[in-house]
């Protein structure tokens, strides 16, 4: 009897012991790829010739912090288009947009225009509602989709060209709208995960074009899916949708 209690009193310390070794394997495998990410990121940063600040991780979510003002946001979208970055922010609020222009007063000395030729009244002024601003991008698509090479994130020439125009639609819109980019892949042979990443992989890389082309990154939101988007080579396309933030 006194065998059997002793064996009885060892088992909770067995369980407590498994659970505290389960624990560090746990802690140890997090410590890993928040280490990974963050030594990619870094890297990426460095390439870009971006420095002044640092990148640290919890989980798959990076903090910025320290980078000069007027170069945040392009450390935030350069960041966020590390594979396996869930998401990003800077340290104490989301990077500020580039600052804006004060437009120079026509000169005084400047001829007045000639009563024979009025002014035009063709021109019209850019959309300023999420609507507006959908619907010109949904013409834009139209006529230039943005595309891939088969099988890869890599954007034809076209598609580079496309995703170029959007962003000078999209950085002259109105602040309190964000775009959720959509990266379409058909599901192949590697199955849905395969097409996914793929996918994010494609707005990932639609989005690095955008920021490049002035839209602040902390506007942008990328996505995934594993269907194909409406239309002849829908399975090598992205679509963006405009929404209020």
């Amino acid at each position: 009897m006194s065998g059997a209690r002793g064996w009885l009193r060892l088992i909770p310390v067995a369980v407590l012991v498994t659970a505290v070794l389960a624990g560090v394997v746990t802690w140890v495998g997090a410590g890993s790829i928040e280490g990974d990410l963050a030594g990619r990121s870094r890297s990426a940063l460095a390439a870009a010739g971006i420095r002044g600040g640092d990148v640290s991780f919890s989980g798959r979510q990076a903090t910025l912090s320290g980078f000069p003002a007027d170069q945040a946001g392009r450390a935030l979208g350069i960041v966020q288009g590390v594979d396996g970055v869930e998401s990003a922010e800077v340290s104490g609020g989301a990077a500020p947009n580039p600052p804006s222009v004060t437009p120079t007063a026509p000169s005084k000395t400047s001829p007045p225009p000639s009563s024979s030729a009025p002014p035009s009244t063709t021109s019209s002024a850019p959309p300023t509602d999420r609507a507006g601003v959908q619907n010109e991008l949904d013409a834009q698509l139209a006529d230039a989709p943005i595309t891939f090479k088969p099988n890869s994130a890599q954007l034809t020439p076209e598609g580079t060209q496309s995703a170029r125009a959007v962003a000078k639609l999209l950085k002259d819109a109105p602040d309190d709208l964000r775009y959720r980019i959509t990266g379409h892949v058909a599901e192949g042979p590697g199955g849905r995960t395969s097409a996914i990443r793929l996918s994010q992989s494609r707005a990932r890389a639609v989005m690095r074009l955008l920021t490049a082309g002035g839209v602040p990154a902390n506007r942008l939101l990328v996505r995934g899916s594993s269907t194909a988007a409406p239309g002849e080579g829908g399975d090598r396309r992205v679509e963006i949708t405009v929404e209020e933030r």
